[in-house]
């Protein structure tokens, strides 16, 4: 059997789960889902970094963001919706510096992911989570000036919500996986060539 090459524009993502033209919407289902969940059970602790690795890992630039900004879009609703959050100025504003917290999570995602070398991936998904996390963390910490909760960046809290992303991480891509086992459209094609 001959090896099945990937069109190099396609190549250079890490996560396969789904043929390329159904990425998008697999990744913002997967995605909506997963923070639909995390928001239920995590309420301010969303794991927008491991998000953005996800996206990141799987689409182009443009779409991973579009992808994560829906993310976000469904963690803000249930917050304000389901989890009653207060409804005052500096709450939406944090629900906006979150946002673009998450947004520079996933551009800072895009440009590891495409700085280091496609194989190895644990390790390569690894270092684009840590800097996924720490462009998050450094947006939302430049945020406390003017908004305040610095208090909520001792390194307990940090190290704490860093793990919760690590662990997301690998739910995330063990779903990708399993996805990509599973997809007859991947199977049929390893059969037929």
């Amino acid at each position: 059997m001959a090896p099945e090459i990937a069109p190099p524009a396609v190549d250079r993502f890490r996560l396969h789960p789904v043929e390329p033209r159904h990425a998008s919407i697999f990744c913002f289902a997967l995605l909506t889902v997963s923070c639909a969940l995390a928001s239920f059970v995590l309420a301010c602790a969303t794991p927008f970094a491991a998000f953005a690795v996800v996206a990141a890992a799987m689409l182009p630039l443009r779409p991973a963001l579009l992808v994560v900004t829906g993310a976000w879009l469904v963690n803000q609703t249930i917050g304000f919706a389901a989890l009653h959050y207060p409804i005052d100025a500096s709450t939406i504003a944090w629900g906006f510096v979150i946002g673009a917290a998450a947004l520079a999570a996933t551009a800072a995602s895009a440009v590891v992911l495409r700085a280091l070398p496609p194989n190895r991936t644990p390790l390569v998904l690894a270092l684009t989570l840590f800097c996924s996390y720490a462009a998050y963390e450094l947006v939302l910490l430049a945020a406390t000036p003017l908004l305040g909760g610095a208090g909520a960046f001792t390194p307990a809290i940090v190290v704490r919500l860093g793990l919760l992303n690590v662990v997301w991480l690998i739910a995330l891509v063990a779903a990708c996986e399993i996805v990509r086992l599973l997809n007859p459209y991947r199977r049929g094609r390893a059969i037929s060539t």
